[in-house]
């Protein structure tokens, strides 16, 4: 109960500024909690993700089950099945494009999370200006008029530059992280859909076919 009256006596120290910083701080937290259940839920690697000699004539051959209907691998694995009579190119460039949009799907959001690692700073700057002039307007000639609003001017300039740089750091190492992941995946399912590419090369040299 403490920490939380000291938290909301910072806040109402901070000023006006700490509104923007809140929503902000509202809106990475929203973001790492929606992507973390997104690449939960839709990054999973099947069971058998690049096994030698398995059948490519349907998904539970693959590892799929249990899978959630928009996995990534599930997506990818649509252009190598067996039963699609599409030559083996046509069959590369439809998989080049699921990647595309699933590198976007999975991407959707981040943007805005670089934004906020960029922009909590210099709200919290800004209100290290704001609070600052506010201790500096309180000098009148005949010198030190208000020696608290001074103090409240330097502890709001304070305030804002912290809670600007937490909201900053939370979501750089949020943004980093869902970066790495996604690269990573998208390393995954490269080498997915090489291996499947490969075994119905061997298929198709086998029976003669292009």
């Amino acid at each position: 109960m403490q920490e939380w009256t000291g938290f909301m006596a910072a806040m109402r120290t901070g000023g006006w500024i700490m509104y923007p910083l809140s929503v902000l701080g509202i809106l990475a937290l929203t973001i790492i909690i929606e992507r973390a259940y997104v690449f939960a839920r839709f990054a999973r690697a099947p069971t058998r993700p690049f096994p030698r000699g398995a059948s490519v004539d349907n998904e539970s051959s693959q590892g799929f089950d249990g899978l959630a209907p928009h996995n990534a691998f599930r997506r990818m694995a649509a252009p190598w099945l067996a039963e699609s009579g599409s030559p083996l190119w046509l069959r590369e460039a439809d998989a080049q494009a699921i990647a595309s949009q699933i590198e976007r799907d999975m991407g959707r959001g981040l943007w805005l999370l670089e934004t906020i690692v960029t922009a909590a700073p210099l709200l919290g700057l800004l209100g290290t200006i704001v609070g600052m002039m506010k201790s500096f307007q309180l000098f009148g000639g005949n010198g030190l008029v208000d020696p608290g609003g001074v103090t409240g001017g330097v502890a709001q300039s304070l305030v804002a530059t912290a809670i600007g740089l937490i909201v900053a750091v939370f979501a750089l190492f949020a943004f980093n992280y869902f970066s790495r992941r996604l690269e990573r995946l998208m390393d995954e399912l490269e080498l997915f859909a090489n291996a499947r590419l490969n075994e119905l090369r061997l298929r198709h040299e086998a029976r003669g076919e292009r």
